[in-house]
């Protein structure tokens, strides 16, 4: 990957960039994280033992949860994702896919199960 963090971003296996805007003890009943996903990249597949949102804020992607058939989401877009149920995006559009995952309570990494 030859694509660089921005400031306060980092990369995660999942194949994105993350920047932690809540995310503390204080907190622990929801972190909310900005996600950034580069053109013609799926995120890897997996699971959270918590309830998670993406909120879109720019760009557009194809949405899979459970075994619903991959859905268009684009800015403005609010998708549901239960816990424990399969999920990833897919950005196939030009441009860098930006969205909000609000998960509750908190995301601690021990939440998340790659099914890859």
């Amino acid at each position: 990957m030859n694509v660089k963090a921005k400031p306060g971003e980092f990369w995660t296996p999942e194949r994105c960039f993350i920047t932690e805007l809540l995310n503390h003890d204080g907190y622990p009943e929801v972190s909310i994280a900005r996600t950034r996903v580069e053109p013609g990249v799926t995120t890897q597949l997996h699971t959270l033992t918590v309830a998670e949102w993406y909120i879109i804020e720019s760009g557009a992607g194809l949405m899979s949860v459970a075994d619903e058939a991959p859905r268009e989401v684009r800015a403005g877009d609010v998708v549901s994702i239960p816990k424990g149920v399969a999920q990833r995006i897919c950005n196939h559009g030009q441009q860098q896919l930006l969205f909000l995952c609000v998960c509750t309570p908190r995301f601690l990494p021990g939440h998340y199960t790659s099914l890859e």
